[in-house]
């Protein structure tokens, strides 16, 4: 049997983030976030002054009362975790943007 892919080894990535959105993650920004989320295998968490929420549950998110300027630790582990925190971080950036052109 031939080997398609090489199989990539789980990884723990953080990165330190900033809420910029001028409302804070309310629900469509969240909403967002989660739906991107969800598309990675990875358990992504975002960590905030030592309590863990759940970045693939937007109740979780919601529940974390994240405002503009908040500042959390964005945390994936996964075989996909590198890729998740890109994508997160471009998403945070991308809500930025809509809302400084509203």
């Amino acid at each position: 049997m031939m080997p398609w892919r090489t199989k990539r080894e789980p990884v723990r990535v953080t990165r330190e983030i900033v809420i910029a959105n001028k409302h804070g993650f309310h629900a469509r920004p969240a909403a967002a976030f989660v739906r991107r989320a969800t598309g990675f295998r990875s358990q992504i968490t975002l960590v905030r002054n030592g309590e863990r929420f759940d970045a693939m549950s937007l109740m979780d998110i919601l529940r974390g009362q994240f405002e503009c300027g908040s500042t959390a630790t964005l945390e994936a582990f996964g075989v996909d975790a590198e890729d998740a925190v890109e994508a997160l971080c471009q998403v945070l950036l991308e809500l930025r943007d809509q809302e400084a052109g509203e």
